[in-house]
């Protein structure tokens, strides 16, 4: 069944859990409400939504801003899913909108979700590359990280000379969520170019955060073993 957009927020409310809600918050340090749906039932509850409205011409952009606006924190999850779905649609030109709802009640749960839709988007159109440079010097920790990270998966079509760029502007960073995201896209990438990361590790140690190459060197320790 599926439901229009006004709809689908009475919809969710009625499957609300309490405890539940209660226990993730707690886990997320208390920084969102939620209506203690998990995951899979989420999915399960907005499939019908999101096969309706990714058929949509362009991206309902007022909508997708009441999502990351909502009270409850499922609603941000729910605006990440509709954003990947219609990945086809974007632009360039989306990309400001983008960034405004990455910097909307900001966590790693959304931001780990956009970077995917940025990292789709900096492949297809390479000029963006200038920008996530730029994003990875900002004042703001969640666009750094989705810098950092938005070439998770790439594979053979890492832009190697970007990646460098963007970590070394990161290193030397007390900040958790940073470090966490640098070691991250070197276990990634350590996968498809073992050399590389190595390297990489082995030249920058001095600047690098404990963490970040203890998450590096996590697949290239078993190379070893």
């Amino acid at each position: 069944m599926a439901f229009n957009k006004k709809e689908l927020f009475i919809h969710l409310e009625k499957y609300k859990e309490p405890e539940k809600a209660l226990q993730i918050e707690a886990y997320m340090r208390n920084q969102f409400e939620f209506l203690g749906i998990q995951a899979g039932k989420r999915k399960e509850l907005t499939k019908s939504f999101l096969d309706n409205y990714k058929k949509e011409e362009s991206v309902d952009w007022g909508f997708l801003s009441h999502l990351f606006n909502h009270t409850y924190r499922e609603f941000q999850y729910i605006g990440s899913d509709y954003l990947n779905s219609m990945q086809k649609k974007l632009v360039p030109e989306d990309l400001p909108r983008i960034k405004e709802l990455a910097l909307t009640k900001p966590w790693w749960d959304t931001i780990d979700s956009i970077d995917k839709v940025i990292g789709r988007l900096a492949l297809k159109y390479p000029e963006f590359n200038t920008v996530l440079i730029e994003w990875s010097l900002e004042d703001s920790i969640w666009l750094r990280r989705i810098a950092i990270n938005h070439q998770r998966h790439r594979k053979d079509l890492m832009d190697k000379n970007l990646l460098e760029t963007i970590i070394s502007n990161n290193l030397n960073d007390t900040e958790f969520f940073i470090n966490k995201a640098i070691g991250w896209i070197l276990r990634d990438y350590s996968k498809t170019n073992p050399e590389w990361v190595s390297h990489f590790i082995e030249t920058h140690k001095e600047n690098m955060h404990p963490l970040s190459i203890r998450e590096g060197n996590k697949y290239l320790n078993r190379r070893k073993t």
